[in-house]
């Protein structure tokens, strides 16, 4: 487990979303540098890490990403983590040109479905050694 330094980009996902645990997995294989470290949105860490910018965590549906001190959601949060990603992937962040009330809509509507579309986890899934060592523990 990785510890905090402002240095990080810490993406915090719904750890009970399978496709937010894929997507997790997704962000992993295409980041070798190790640039993004991980925390489910129920961990102690999420509470820790995230109550400076006054967020309350039972009312987040949506990834979170922080970076540089500064916190991401939904679309934008996603895009950012896109550019820093290998491959083609990145070039998705041109994106960000779409107004982000359109984006954070379409983001909001896939949210509400995810769990129907992709299923939901009632136990922790033990993720591999290699990628237990970008989670975050504060």
């Amino acid at each position: 487990m990785q510890t905090v330094t402002d240095s990080c980009r810490i993406v915090f996902f719904d750890g009970e979303c399978n496709f937010c645990n894929g997507w997790v997995k997704f962000i992993y294989r295409r980041d070798p540098q190790g640039v993004f470290k991980f925390a489910s949105l129920q961990s102690p860490a999420a509470q820790r890490i995230l109550l400076p910018f006054n967020h309350r965590l039972d009312r987040i549906d949506s990834i979170v990403l922080v970076e540089e001190g500064k916190y991401y959601t939904e679309s934008t949060a996603v895009l950012r983590i896109l550019k820093r990603l290998d491959g083609p992937i990145k070039y998705l962040y041109f994106l960000k040109i779409i107004p982000a009330s359109f984006r954070n809509w379409a983001y909001r509507l896939f949210a509400k479905k995810r769990y129907a579309l992709f299923g939901r986890r009632y136990e922790c899934e033990l993720p591999s050694k290699a990628l237990r060592e970008r989670f975050v523990d504060v």
